[in-house]
């Protein structure tokens, strides 16, 4: 009989990637704000989100989030009014039954100094994340964090952007563990895709230079939209659109189901 092989927490996030992409469709990667926009739902939502996406982001709220656009920095201010911190985040999380898809958290660097890193990396193994995007941290920066983290093979994910020069695109798509986040355009999140022939050449030089699967991200919205990259990456990741079905209320299952192309 065969058995099903134990893998690692990162590990587990590019097993999740490839065994979707490899159906001819992205990947779906779903961000939401952890207690957003009802904490007393957190755990409802999150099961609702993880038994349709393949991957989870679970954002961390922070007070300065300066890579995101209206939708989320709005969820973030709610999610703090409501006294979403990542202790209540850990803590939650504990108390769940284990889903599906692979979780990481997206938190600024401060709150993760704040709760220490070396704890944090405990907690996070107990709680089932496997992966951590940190958008405020650089590579140069990172050797602390990644080193606590490596005993527990969880996954610290690099973000690279259409302005990322050449080399330092490489350098940061070989060093990110479970995916290689590809940003699609400058500035904040929530914003459209760019012009079809710049996503298409700047994603041909991420997939290059990436040994993980690559994920692109911001502005994903439409089924159309995840339809035009299918064979550039192997996932989309959709935050502030599915941060915004939660607000009206709407199944954010429908939701996601309905962004995914047909199979091939």
């Amino acid at each position: 009989m065969n058995e099903t092989p134990v893998r690692t927490p990162t590990e587990r996030i590019s097993t999740a990637l490839r065994a979707a992409a490899k159906h001819g469709q992205p990947a779906l990667v779903a961000f939401m704000t952890a207690g957003y926009p009802d904490r007393g739902k957190f755990r409802e939502h999150l099961a609702e989100i993880a038994a349709e996406a393949d991957v989870v982001e679970i954002g961390v709220p922070f007070s300065d989030p300066m890579a995101d656009g209206v939708t989320i920095q709005r969820s973030s201010e709610g999610a703090l009014r409501a006294g979403v911190n990542l202790t209540w985040i850990l803590e939650e999380l504990q108390l769940m039954s284990p889903v599906k898809a692979p979780l990481l958290l997206m938190s600024y660097l401060n709150p993760l100094l704040a709760f220490g890193l070396e704890r944090l990396a405990r907690r996070a193994m107990g709680a089932g994340i496997c992966g951590f995007i940190v958008p405020d941290l650089p590579l140069d920066e990172s050797e602390e964090f990644r080193g606590v983290l490596a005993p527990h093979n969880i996954a610290l994910v690099q973000m690279v952007t259409p302005v990322t020069p050449s080399e330092r695109l490489a350098k940061l798509a070989t060093a990110s563990q479970g995916f290689v986040y590809a940003v699609t355009v400058t500035g904040t999140t929530g914003k459209a895709l760019g012009p079809p022939d710049d996503i298409t050449a700047y994603l041909e030089r991420v997939r290059a230079a990436a040994t993980v699967p690559v994920c692109a991200g911001f502005g994903i919205r439409s089924r159309e939209q995840v339809e035009r990259l299918r064979g550039q990456v192997d996932g989309v990741i959709v935050g502030s659109a599915l941060v915004e079905v939660l607000e009206r209320g709407e199944s954010p299952k429908e939701f996601l189901a309905s962004l995914r192309p047909p199979r091939r």
